[in-house]
């Protein structure tokens, strides 16, 4: 069974485990922004996990939140969440609201 990913304001749709979140978003119409190219850098990715289990922050993910004073777990980098079960999200950057490029599309 495919996971589901409700996205706020968005739409809701189902990928394949293991999918790296920030590309689960970009594939299905969200113009989530990923400005280091989904390098755990910029934390312009950021997106509020409001269900679900998005799995532990990695080492990467773990520093930049440091450095950038995140704080609240429920904040995390989509470049570093590999979909395992149901989510619903609320991306926090896209471009039409920063009126930028996404950046590169991040890795697999």
């Amino acid at each position: 069974m495919m996971p589901t990913i409700h996205v706020e304001g968005y739409r809701t749709f189902q990928v394949k485990e293991g999918t790296k979140l920030v590309l689960a978003l970009e594939d299905h119409g969200v113009d989530i922004l990923h400005r280091c190219g989904g390098q755990a850098r910029c934390t312009t990715c950021l997106c509020e996990i409001q269900s679900g289990d998005p799995g532990p922050i990695n080492e990467a993910e773990t520093a930049i939140r440091e450095k950038k004073g995140i704080i609240d777990d429920s904040l995390r980098l989509s470049c570093q969440i590999r979909v395992s079960s149901d989510l619903t999200v609320k991306p926090l950057r896209t471009a039409t609201n920063e009126q930028m490029d996404p950046g590169k599309r991040p890795e697999e």
